[in-house]
């Protein structure tokens, strides 16, 4: 049996979509509203290895918090993570994780190849 996670913002069109691509599917997920309940760090950390990408690249930049706060900054893998925690707006969704291997859902079409 799979094990399949989505870190899920409910306000989201889009992650909405890839929750009910998931279901549609026939797949049994964890879902974590990552704004209401916050991963930890390590979770995070596992999260982005699971993606296989920086963390920044995880970021939404076109967010006003990162134009007014963060624009142009240089930082770690951990320090992006902390705040993005920090501030989890920032955070691209949906994530979908299956056996530790991750997804951003954005296209859907990448929940759908995970999906196989």
């Amino acid at each position: 049996m799979d094990d399949w996670t989505i870190l899920h913002d409910p306000q989201c069109s889009t992650s909405r979509a890839g929750l009910e691509l998931l279901k549609d599917a026939g797949v049994t997920c964890t879902i974590i509203d990552y704004r209401a309940d916050r991963p930890t760090l390590e979770r995070m950390e596992q999260v982005l290895q699971g993606l296989g990408i920086p963390a920044e690249a995880v970021l939404r930049k076109k967010e006003p918090i990162y134009q007014e706060r963060f624009a142009g900054q240089q930082h770690s893998d951990r320090e992006w993570l902390s705040i993005m925690l920090e501030h989890p707006e920032l955070i691209e969704r949906p994530i979908v994780i299956k056996n530790g291997k991750a997804v951003i859902g954005r296209p859907l079409e990448r929940i759908i190849e995970l999906i196989g």
